[in-house]
């Protein structure tokens, strides 16, 4: 154990699926390092193969990944991960990104890091994004696409928030920004709330230099029911997915194309092949993440819900014959069902001149929430 470890300003940023955690994070992260500071992230997932931890590695962060349930259930794995972060890197600022589906991390996680790890960090308060379009969801009951216990866990994690950051406020109106506020100032009275696009970069100073510098973490914490939690949990199908593209040669088996395969144009008629496999099942999409390297650049595209579109980010330089395909998806669907479309949507792409090999596939529902520690008081 490094003393230096007891320097560290560990900030824990949780929130719903797609909520924009992953934007902020980079961009909080690029502006300590314009600052001469050294930043780590840890990542968290249901399962490896993460596109998060792809695009923060990119972006040249430390990075490391809690893989096979959330950092309250995979607690030492999480002190593990810090340890050799702080012992390699030795950063001013540790970042913590739990699973999206994941709440109760003030009593599994914040209380005890208080209490056993006191000399290694100094907490930051407990960060929440929410996007605009789930918290109308989650403050009018009864308008949401997902069933009741999806709902629960998103407001358990407001409830224990100790200071909330409402991410994507460049897709609302001055009047509909307003209004949101004030239902959050109503619903979560005392809460501490920051408005922010993370994608552009507005309001990420004023968010980051609270985090730094307040002086309290984990105040709140949430009464939770695990039924209703692990029921919650168990509504979403999971995939993560990784799989080499290549493009054949021009003439190779007979084959006449005009011009080599377009990635992106592969990227979005994927995603639209897997939105309308999906809409013929009845199923929702919470988040679909995919992250495409190249050796010319990378390409990124979130989509974080059936009905809206989805985001591109990135470039990818020239027209690269071989790619790594990494694909997250969290759906209102049965494992089985969601793999199915997934499968099909990479195999039936317009462009003949592309091959898809899948080198790794796991589909599952999450088990039930069992943290290694779970206190019942405030330290």
């Amino acid at each position: 154990m490094k003393d230096t470890k007891k320097e560290v300003r560990m900030v824990l940023v949780g929130g719903f699926l797609g909520a924009g955690k992953t934007t902020l994070l980079t961009q909080a992260a690029r502006r300590l390092v314009d600052q001469g500071r050294r930043v780590g992230i840890i990542t968290n997932d249901q399962a490896a193969n993460l596109v998060d931890t792809g695009i923060l590695r990119q972006g040249g962060f430390g990075v490391g990944e809690v893989a096979g349930g959330c950092f309250c259930c995979r607690f030492s794995d999480f002190v593990a991960a810090s340890d050799k972060l702080l012992n390699d890197l030795q950063p001013d600022v540790l970042f913590g990104e739990p699973v999206g589906s994941c709440t109760d991390l003030s009593a599994t996680v914040l209380q005890p890091l208080k209490q056993l790890y006191a000399e290694w960090f100094r907490l930051a308060p407990f960060t929440v994004v929410a996007d605009p379009a789930r918290l109308e969801e989650a403050l009018d009951a009864g308008s949401t696409v997902f069933p009741g216990t999806v709902v629960y866990i998103f407001r358990k994690q407001l409830e224990e928030a100790d200071v909330i950051v409402l991410n994507k406020t460049d897709l609302l109106s001055p009047g509909e920004l307003s209004a949101l506020k004030r239902k959050v100032a109503k619903e979560y009275p005392g809460t501490p709330l920051f408005c922010a696009s993370a994608l552009r970069g507005d309001g990420v100073d004023e968010w980051l230099d609270f985090a730094l510098k307040a002086p309290r973490a984990g105040t709140r914490m949430a009464e939770v029911d695990y039924d209703k939690y692990a029921d919650g949990e168990a509504a979403l199908g999971w995939l993560n997915c990784t799989a080499r593209l290549v493009r054949r040669s021009l003439g190779e088996g007979g084959l006449r194309v005009a011009a080599a395969a377009d990635w992106r144009e592969f990227c979005a008629g994927f995603i639209e092949r897997v939105r309308e496999g999906l809409r013929g099942r009845a199923a929702e999409i919470a988040h679909l993440k995919l992250l495409l390297n190249t050796a010319g650049g990378s390409l990124q595209a979130n989509l974080t819900s059936s009905s809206g579109e989805p985001l591109f980010q990135g470039t990818v330089q020239g027209r690269p014959r071989e790619v790594l395909l990494i694909v997250n998806a969290r759906v209102r669907a049965e494992p089985e069902e969601l793999q199915s479309v997934i499968e099909k949507a990479l195999a039936s792409g317009p462009q003949k001149d592309v091959t898809v090999e899948i080198l790794t596939m796991a589909s599952f529902k999450p088990g039930r929430p069992q943290p290694t520690h779970r206190y019942s008081d405030i330290v």
